[in-house]
């Protein structure tokens, strides 16, 4: 709703605002410039991976993190890239909750994602995702439409909003055999399809921490993520989950997944207990609990 820090100053002078959280260092801190009020910033993924590339953002940001009273990233990977830039980032690991729907029809699904369900087994591959180039949701299609080709059971289900993204990027998905863009759904029935599918796949270019990996792993629903840090940070290969560098090897882990289900239980099993020891939503929200005190 809010475009200037000059707006978001007006809106914090009067005395309904005690405190405030910004959520991305550029894009919310750096409304909160010129505020009278104490805040607290929650980096989000691109701003120290990408946005900190740029000189004029750059600047920005470290200027809100002079007035910020605390700044919170969620990986040690995170930590240390903005710490090498600034000073005075704690860390600490997110917390998820998973709320699958109890009345969701998977084969409804299917049938309004146009995949025939009923013609054999599906293996529906779900890609999780904002339509925004950073997720880089056309990375795997190529190599995805070839394997369905050859094996017409396999599909990948990409959901997710269209964020500032091309339309030929949306109409060269849908022209894929294979691969389906899907509506987005509200967030039980989203945990529901992805308890029902194979796997849950990442192919960002560059993320912070995916709440839709962690999510995948209270469902234990097996991972396959794209191997960069902020998914490397989370997952340890063929342990918590698969790591894949290339569309390629994509495939030929998928394959595994597969037709190993020893492999496959004890990744989710393996997956779970980690989200059960590092992502709770009870230590999260104690945290944030302790990090509100320090605005008063």
């Amino acid at each position: 709703m809010y475009d200037s820090p000059a707006e978001i100053a007006h809106l914090t002078s009067s005395d309904k605002f005690d405190a405030a959280l910004a959520i991305h260092l550029y894009k919310g801190g750096r409304l909160l410039q010129g505020s009278r009020i104490p805040f607290g910033i929650i980096f989000g993924g691109t701003d120290v991976n990408e946005d900190i590339k740029c000189k004029e953002k750059r600047q920005v940001m470290g200027a809100v993190l002079e007035r910020a009273r605390f700044a919170v990233a969620f990986t040690v990977e995170m930590k240390e890239l903005a710490a090498a830039e600034w000073v005075g980032v704690s860390s600490f690991y997110t917390g998820i909750k998973t709320t699958p729907s109890e009345t969701f029809d998977w084969y409804t699904f299917l049938q309004n994602a146009a995949i025939p369900a009923a013609s054999g087994p599906v293996h529906l591959f779900l890609l999780v995702c904002g339509l925004r180039r950073v997720k880089d949701p056309l990375y795997l299609v190529e190599a995805f439409s070839e394997w369905h080709r050859k094996d017409p059971s396999v599909h990948l289900g990409i959901i997710g909003p269209a964020v500032r993204v091309p339309s030929s990027l949306c109409l060269c998905c849908c022209r894929a055999p294979g691969v389906h863009v899907l509506q987005e759904l509200p967030q039980q029935e989203l945990h529901a399809a992805l308890r029902s599918c194979l796997a849950l796949v990442n192919s960002s270019s560059s993320e912070g921490m995916s709440a839709a990996i962690l999510e995948a792993m209270d469902l234990e629903v097996p991972v396959l993520a794209r191997n960069i840090p902020g998914n490397a940070a989370i997952i340890k290969h063929k342990e918590t989950g698969l790591l894949f560098s290339t569309a390629q090897e994509f495939v030929a882990l998928s394959k595994s997944l597969m037709n190993d289900p020893v492999l496959e239980k004890g990744i989710v099993t393996r997956a779970k207990e980690y989200v059960e020891k590092h992502h709770s939503w009870e230590g999260e929200r104690k945290t944030y609990q302790s990090l509100v005190q320090r605005l008063q």
